[in-house]
């Protein structure tokens, strides 16, 4: 993938940085594998806002994405397309399968069309190929990986982001896993888990550029709780852009909070999985 700079001849342009595209194959996506999820604005079923600065925003259909696999094991498929979705940092794949079924799963570095990817215990040690972490060797990069088994892919699925398995206790059925932020942590080796590195690595060297393109993306302007009225937030009042008045930060409900540390509850259930704590 590669980017594009403008020419600035406006002044949001002169900084903007985009996609140019040019991996993707295809520019209509797979119309039985889409559907329309609507909008909510950040509010509830109640109508009230929950979620706040959501809004607006270009139409788009989301693309069904499989983060299983398994129930395709040991059944070839090629590559057909790769694809931009508008949901994800990642692109997307699409895969005709032997059996005449098409399916998107999220595509790897190094993808071409054309490529044969395969999931199961017969599949072979090769990117894009979707195995259980027992049958994944040690040093291998992974990603779309289940915290139980036979569920979904639900973590490392952004652009350019892997896990790498450190090592593995065959006798308790654990496989030691690295994390994108540092951190090691304890996986049933029945977990399925995608071999390679998500693709769309360049992602991250993507400037917006300019207010608007955010709200094309469905995002609002998010103003800070210090020129807001005492009523509207905890760090409201004060003449223009004054200090907050409190020894500590607050949030928008009043709950008090620090810049910088960390929120984790050292009680939560999955704790227990945590070998060494996260570095970044």
């Amino acid at each position: 993938m590669a980017l594009k700079k403008y020419k600035p001849y406006t002044p949001s342009r002169r900084f903007m940085v985009g996609y140019d595209f040019s991996d993707l194959t295809a520019k209509k996506p797979e119309k039985s594998l889409t559907v329309s999820l609507g909008r909510t604005g950040g509010r509830n079923n109640q109508g009230r806002i929950t979620s706040r600065f959501m809004g607006g925003g270009h139409k788009r259909l989301y693309r069904l994405v499989d983060f299983r696999g398994y129930d395709k094991a040991n059944i070839p498929a090629k590559v057909a397309s790769i694809e931009y979705d508008p949901y994800r940092t990642a692109r997307i794949a699409l895969l005709n399968y032997a059996d005449g079924e098409k399916r998107y799963v999220l595509a790897w570095q190094g993808i071409n069309v054309g490529d044969e990817i395969m999931s199961g215990d017969q599949a072979p040690i090769a990117n894009g190929n979707r195995k259980q972490l027992k049958d994944i060797p040690e040093g291998m990069n992974i990603y779309c990986l289940e915290v139980t088994p036979f569920s979904v892919g639900k973590i490392i699925k952004s652009a350019g982001s892997s896990a790498l398995i450190s090592g593995r206790d065959d006798t308790q059925g654990l496989v030691f896993v690295k994390m994108p932020s540092g951190e090691v942590r304890k996986f049933n080796n029945n977990c399925w888990a995608t071999i390679g590195v998500i693709g769309n690595e360049q992602h991250k060297n993507v400037e917006i550029g300019k207010a608007g393109r955010q709200r094309w993306m469905g995002k609002k302007p998010r103003v800070l709780g210090k020129n807001m009225n005492p009523v509207d937030h905890p760090h409201g009042g004060g003449e223009a852009h004054s200090p907050i008045g409190l020894k500590m930060q607050k949030s928008f409900s009043g709950k008090r909070v620090a810049a910088g540390i960390r929120t984790r509850n050292n009680k939560k259930w999955s704790t227990k999985f945590i070998v060494s704590k996260r570095t970044k």
